[in-house]
């Protein structure tokens, strides 16, 4: 993390968003102490002598937790028996599957030897003791099924379940191979291309632990970070490259020593992530640059489609290990669920915010659908004294790591995140993650629900369920191994807390006022900055500068970007006449109500399920890798249907069939058809014919 950190620029320190929260805070603490101390004045003339030292204590305590806020909201007895009510836990029971059956492309070979070590894989010195150091005991299941296929040099295709291991069972049998086969020149030899920054950063600081005690270089080439000393790293070839699909063709159309040609293991981690329709272009490309003769892997915990249409593509006899099935969740992880009501949509922060100050108060990963939610999440816990993070796309790489870094140092109890951080991020202790809304399906669910419960420990998920979210809580109520409990929060503690949300919007607004008067002075300072550049350097000399080039020009990016965009411009461009009418009142009205905004998660969730339906809808690629046919127990022997005539004559293509169909139908044949009927050799004669004659 230093490293990475080291590489990012250094910018103008700017106040964060928590000290902007503290400020509102204080101002708004204040305000109500005058108003009480106004009011105390015309009481009780008596006590304004105490009065400033109380004051001093209730600023002391208030950062302590969710007990003091209510004290400074001024709650009374009642209030307090209200918000201690327990909630109340449910089991909610699933219906029994008929003839129950599952993929063969899903349940595939995973056998492997159970009591295999690490010892017993052949691996080198070096490893065995990085592996010692890093506590690594028993290899997992994946990775007694992985590694010694991996060191065959064999294409893989391997699923298995959130947090089993799967970054060293790939690591392993390629840094053995490294070290077995010293390079001769200096070439990158490995590609591992992940989804996100943070499983960047994360994959290349365990393969640089793993690789600790050999001469085996790596590097990483991530966006966000500082270009040049990427650029100078890919210089001097390192062994394994671990990149972004982006920044990976950004150095190879402008840096001119560095290729792919050399590539000897080509590594997608997330594979299903990858090979989706927002990495499509980028993947085909990259795929083109790569050398042909090369053992390819593919991991990820949910394989999907694309997954399989890339495997008959570019994978060469394939082996495919599924440890488990493609929508498993992690087997210690206890699934609760909240049902919202069709009309109390604008209870989900209500809801949110009581979970969090009641029940679960650390360790907890917040997930929204929109980045716009999890900042405004962030501003009412910041408000209501909670230790509060966020994690999305809108904030910059400084930011990004800094709140990651802030979570496992367990400086932040909470992290407010959108989905870059739902796959493959290992965050040890993660007690909780709760769901504002369901994902958009379930093999989203699957990542997000991941990111606790990992390495055989235990973990809980608490997902909110909307009317129009029911359909994939009963599949997962269906997938479920453990039993499912639903959660129920006593009505009095959603009000109060609603009550207390209302109240807060002035200072929720008050923060964004803040934010965005920062922002403004940086743009202003930006652009001065750059003049004076400009005034000192001379308009000739950077104009000097190349510009970088892309495999895409500008407008096709446009496009692309356009026709997979899932924002607020696309319902108005692409969808039904309801969400123009919903845009349309939203911005008539200015500030959406609550139940507006989780409205708006939701179609989000839906539109990305309805554009993921209609993908599925188009006709199926044909494919040189045979699908395989389900596995089926000791069931009831199916009566065989009885073949049409275009089924025997059409599709038999032995010698003996065509000859027959050359010489037509036999005289059974058409007797038992009705057809006019003789011994073959004899002329045949209608009966309509043979009336007249007669």
């Amino acid at each position: 993390m230093a490293d990475v950190m080291s590489q990012l620029k250094k910018k103008r320190a700017a106040t964060t968003l928590d000290e902007k929260i503290e400020k509102v805070r204080k101002k708004r603490k204040t305000e109500d102490k005058e108003a009480k101390s106004g009011k105390l004045e015309k009481e009780k003339e008596a006590k304004e002598g105490s009065e400033p030292e109380e004051q001093e204590d209730h600023e002391g305590k208030d950062e302590e937790g969710p007990e003091d806020e209510d004290s400074e909201t001024d709650y009374s007895s009642a209030d307090e028996n209200i918000l201690t009510k327990a909630d109340t836990l449910k089991v909610k029971e699933r219906k029994k599957k008929k003839g129950q059956e599952t993929g063969g492309f899903f349940e595939d070979a995973s056998q492997y030897d159970e009591n295999l070590s690490f010892q017993d894989m052949n691996l080198s010195r070096p490893l065995l003791k990085a592996i010692t150091v890093m506590g690594f005991k028993q290899p997992t299941p994946i990775q007694k099924a992985c590694i010694p296929v991996g060191l065959l040099g064999k294409d893989i295709c391997a699923c298995a379940a959130t947090g089993t291991g799967k970054t060293a069972a790939f690591a392993l049998p390629v840094l053995e191979r490294l070290i077995y086969k010293p390079r001769q020149a200096p070439v990158t030899r490995v590609l591992v291309l992940v989804p996100t920054r943070e499983l960047g950063i994360q994959v290349h600081s365990v393969t640089k632990q793993l690789a600790q005690f050999c001469n085996i270089t790596t590097c990483l080439a991530v966006g966000g970070l500082d270009v040049k000393s990427q650029e100078a790293a890919l210089r001097a070839a390192p062994d394994i490259l671990i990149a972004t699909p982006g920044r990976l063709i950004d150095h190879l159309h402008n840096c001119p020593s560095f290729h792919l040609s050399s590539i000897e293991v080509l590594i997608l981690d997330e594979a299903d992530r990858m090979l989706d329709e927002y990495f499509e272009e980028q993947m085909k490309e990259i795929i083109r640059m790569c050398s042909h003769h090369r053992q390819t892997m593919l991991f990820s915990a949910t394989m999907t489609d694309e997954v399989k249409d890339l495997a008959s593509v570019s994978l060469k006899n394939p082996v495919r290990i599924f440890v488990n099935s493609n929508t498993d969740v992690a087997p210690f992880l206890r699934q609760e669920f909240i049902r919202i009501r069709p009309n109390r949509e604008g209870d989900r922060e209500a809801i949110v915010a009581a979970l969090l100050t009641r029940t679960f108060t650390d360790h907890v990963m917040l997930f929204t659908q929109t980045k716009k939610q999890a900042h405004r999440m962030h501003i009412l816990l910041g408000l209501m004294g909670l230790q509060v993070g966020e994690l999305h796309g809108n904030l910059s790489q400084t930011q990004r790591l800094e709140a990651l870094r802030r979570f496992k140092d367990e400086q932040i109890d909470i992290l407010v995140a959108t989905d870059v951080a739902a796959r493959g991020l290992d965050i040890e202790g993660v007690k909780t993650v709760i769901n504002f809304t369901m994902p958009n399906t379930i093999k989203h669910y699957v990542h997000r629900v991941g990111r606790t419960a990992r390495a055989g420990r235990a973990g809980r998920s608490v997902s909110l369920v909307g009317e129009e979210e029911r359909k994939m809580l009963k599949e997962i109520v269906k997938a479920a191994k453990a039993p499912v409990k639903a959660r129920i929060l006593p009505q009095d503690v959603i009000l109060k807390f609603r009550d207390k949300i209302e109240k807060m919007e002035k200072d929720v607004y008050a923060v964004l006022q803040l934010e965005a008067e920062e922002k403004e002075l940086q743009q202003s300072e930006a652009q001065i900055n750059t003049a004076k550049r400009l005034l000192e350097k001379g308009k000739e000399a950077s104009n000097h500068e190349p510009e970088r080039s892309w495999f895409q020009t500008k407008e096709e990016r446009k496009k692309e970007k356009i026709a997979k965009a899932l924002q607020e411009f696309d319902l108005a461009l692409r969808g039904k006449k309801k969400r123009k009418k919903f845009m349309k009142d939203a911005k008539k009205k200015g500030e959406m109500t609550a139940e507006e905004r989780s409205q708006f998660e939701i179609l989000k969730a839906q539109m990305f399920a309805e554009r993921l339906a209609k993908r599925n809808r188009r006709a199926k690629r044909a494919r040189a890798m045979p699908e395989e046919e389900p596995a089926r127990g000791p069931a009831k022997k199916q009566k065989q249907m009885k073949k049409s005539v275009f089924d025997e004559e059409l599709t038999n293509t032995t010698k003996k069939a065509l000859k027959q169909y050359r010489a037509g139908p036999s005289f059974e044949e058409r007797k038992k058809l009705g057809l006019p009927h003789q011994r073959r050799g004899g002329n045949f004669k209608s009966k309509s014919r043979y009336k007249r004659k007669k």
